[in-house]
């Protein structure tokens, strides 16, 4: 084989595995574009009957937020008994023991630089929510980046009520600053 028949099969390889990889995470996009698709998440506490920690999958089905650790276990909340939808965000530092002899190892301050990249962001979702004798609980979940804005959104479509606005900046007017310096 001449060395361009070599060039243009290169090439012409490397533009068919980009294509497919494209093709690949379109169709992944779509399939995962409902927001009404289970989503991975975590619960950290709050769930009557559920362990503290356990992965599981988050959905919004029958007018309720269900979570779902395994076919046997499933915990729900309705939605028209929640009271807040509140967000945060979290930076869990990954990679454990190797990842922190690695940072020691490294010369000449290298350390700081491997930090850097073994960091991982993930959002959290607290459900506030009355139970059916008007006691007031809370739910912690920890989701992927991106994920909680989600479920929020979903939420408040279904009906749920949100104690604080979602614009979080309030705005004051140079008359009330006057007034409450008099």
């Amino acid at each position: 084989m001449t060395k361009t028949a070599e060039s243009i099969r290169w090439h012409l390889l490397k533009v068919f595995r980009v294509t497919t990889c494209l093709i690949l995470g379109l169709s992944a996009t779509l399939v995962f574009a409902d927001d009404e698709s289970p989503t991975r998440a975590t619960h950290i506490l709050g769930l009557e009957g559920v362990a503290n920690n356990a992965s599981g999958t988050l959905s919004i089905q029958k007018d309720a937020l269900q979570f779902h650790k395994d076919p046997r276990l499933t915990a729900e909340i309705s939605v028209g008994s929640i009271t807040n939808v509140s967000l945060g965000e979290q930076d869990k530092q990954v990679g454990g023991v190797p990842m922190a002899l690695g940072r020691a190892a490294a010369p000449f301050g290298g350390g700081r630089a491997i930090s850097l990249f073994s960091h991982k962001k993930y959002d959290t979702l607290t459900v506030e929510y009355l139970d059916s004798k008007g006691g007031l609980h809370g739910v912690i979940f920890q989701l992927s980046k991106g994920n909680a804005q989600v479920i929020r959104k979903a939420l408040v479509a279904d009906g749920a009520h949100l104690a604080q606005p979602e614009d979080h900046g309030a705005k004051v007017s140079i008359a009330e600053i006057k007034n409450e310096n008099k």
